[in-house]
């Protein structure tokens, strides 16, 4: 079980990071195009994230092993 929640805690961790240097390329971005396609990875990474969370979520209210 704690093998999961730190599994899971790094997928967080970068699922957040993710979501860091998406929002700095959208700030750099120009052009629609760009912008449009910055916008849906954001979105993407932020159901990611949503989910992971979800997941952490539940592993907590299991409790220990």
């Amino acid at each position: 079980m704690a093998d999961s929640i730190d599994n899971l805690e790094e997928r967080i961790a970068l699922a957040r990071r993710n979501l860091e240097d998406l929002t700095e390329q959208a700030t750099g971005a120009s052009g629609a195009a760009s912008e449009e396609r910055i916008a849906a990875r954001i979105n993407d990474q932020q159901d990611a994230l949503n989910e992971l969370l979800r997941m952490q979520e539940g592993l907590e209210r299991k409790g220990p092993a």
